[in-house]
């Protein structure tokens, strides 16, 4: 039940910064990212029942592994993309004159 509340006014919380502007515009995202971050943690303690006890290491061991896999596929992958696009991509000539050089 604590978890429901708990999501339901993190929840609220972010659509009154967003729909009554209750922040400044430039701290708007900075808010939506902390009730962000907050709501993640209460949907894992509370539901996942991600926590720090004895009988639950394993589980918090494995989320924390599939989290960083993820984050380097993730991360990698927009390296990767934006390196093609800088490398592969003429910014200085046009696409005429390009294919004129093949």
């Amino acid at each position: 039940m604590i978890g429901t509340v708990l999501s339901l006014v993190l929840t609220l919380a972010s659509f009154g910064v967003v729909m009554f502007r209750v922040v400044s515009p430039g701290f708007g995202l900075a808010a939506i990212v902390v009730l962000c971050i907050a709501q993640l943690v209460v949907q894992l303690v509370y539901f996942l029942h991600i926590g720090a006890s004895r009988e639950q290491r394993s589980n918090t061991a494995i989320f924390i592994c599939t989290a960083f896999l993820i984050a380097v596929i993730v991360g990698l992958s927009l390296w990767v993309m934006h390196n093609a696009n800088v490398n592969m991509m003429p910014t200085q000539i046009s696409i005429d004159r390009a294919m004129a050089h093949d």
